[in-house]
């Protein structure tokens, strides 16, 4: 596969989920295992320098990929998610969205103090999401190396929120 094939897999669906937005849907893809294999590939070989221990998969899509890659680079695979949906004992953080606030969770035994940690997600956008992630990571001693993403939509600039190295496979402007 190249990544000119895995461009032709990501949909574009117009004024999705609301008018003058480009969805860029990616469940074509999700049904590629070569697909999902040069992915995997392509971002353990982006990183594969960095001492990486952890993948941290920002939910929900960023499970699907850091899952993947945490098995491909035989590490561990941290979830992290949205308040109120992990069962033990968590550390949490609240972040700002356009329209309101949100926050993100995760165990607070999932890394020990300067555990190198890769943060995985489907999609950059503004860039909120994954700078509480990093924060929250910070919060308990990680150290996040990097970043990687499927997508990032540039024109909405988010990697310049992002303190640490920005690796995305497909570039779209919006």
């Amino acid at each position: 596969m190249q990544k000119k094939e895995l461009e032709k897999l990501v949909r574009n669906i117009p004024d999705f989920p609301v008018k003058g937005i480009q969805f860029k849907d990616i469940t074509p893809l999700l049904k590629s295992p070569e697909a999902l294999k040069w992915i995997a590939t392509d971002i353990k070989d982006h990183f594969s320098d960095s001492g990486v221990q952890y993948i941290a998969g920002i939910e929900a899509r960023g499970f699907i990929f850091g899952g993947l890659l945490a098995y491909e680079m035989g590490i561990g695979f941290i979830p992290i998610r949205k308040k109120g949906k992990l069962p033990y004992k968590t550390v949490s953080i609240t972040y700002s969205l356009e329209y309101g606030e949100s926050s993100l969770e995760m165990h607070e035994d999932a890394l020990d103090v300067g555990d190198k940690v890769l943060i995985v997600d489907d999609l950059l956008a503004t860039g909120g999401t994954t700078k509480a992630t990093f924060d929250l990571i910070k919060k308990i001693g990680g150290n996040v190396i990097g970043a990687a993403f499927i997508i990032e939509l540039t024109d909405l600039r988010g990697r310049e929120k992002l303190p640490f190295e920005v690796y995305s496979i497909l570039q779209y402007n919006i």
